[in-house]
């Protein structure tokens, strides 16, 4: 279920790249803080995180939803969360056949480590 009064914008790639800096450095402006906010939301959830993470951690850079569905829920489940995921900029897919295929976009993590105070390499 989802909070109606949080917004929850698809997210532009090259916004992201360009967005927000460290915390600790200055505020974050409101439309920073909804785009990050709609990242760390859908991380929020258990088996969203350990699937961002099976996808991140995967030989190549991307995974068939085939090899990381085993994370204790429905296949429907596991199609609803990694649809949150794109959603929310993290995850990109491609159809190959029958399979979708998974990527972590790579400019969300250099964004989201710089938003935390990390550096972006």
């Amino acid at each position: 279920m989802s909070n109606p009064g949080v917004a929850e914008l698809p997210l532009v790639q090259d916004e992201i790249a360009a967005c927000c800096p460290p915390v600790t450095s200055a505020e974050l402006s409101e439309t920073d803080a909804v785009r990050m906010a709609a990242m760390f939301k859908a991380l929020g959830d258990p088996v969203r995180l350990r699937l961002f993470s099976k996808v991140a951690s995967h030989a190549g850079g991307e995974a068939c939803v085939c090899d990381i569905q085993d994370v204790g829920v429905s296949q429907p489940t596991v199609s609803h969360h990694l649809k949150k995921l794109r959603e929310a900029g993290l995850l990109s897919s491609e159809r190959r056949g029958t399979w979708v295929y998974y990527r972590v976009e790579p400019q969300v993590l250099a964004a989201m480590s710089l938003l935390l105070g990390g550096s972006a390499s």
